[in-house]
């Protein structure tokens, strides 16, 4: 992947760095927002797009 547009992704409950993801920042202008499941919650949650 490169770099300038991978981003990691962050849960909301525990605030753990889990999924690396790819985002085209030309077509998208907003922060990412997905619904993915959290290996230290155990269960689905909000995983947002946080910093590099």
């Amino acid at each position: 992947m490169k770099k300038d547009v991978l981003v990691k992704m962050q849960c909301n409950d525990c605030k753990s760095i889990n999924y690396c993801t790819r985002r085209n920042k030309k077509t998208i202008k907003e922060k990412l927002e997905l619904k993915k499941h959290c290996s230290k919650c155990n269960k689905h949650t909000l995983h947002k797009e946080t910093k590099k």
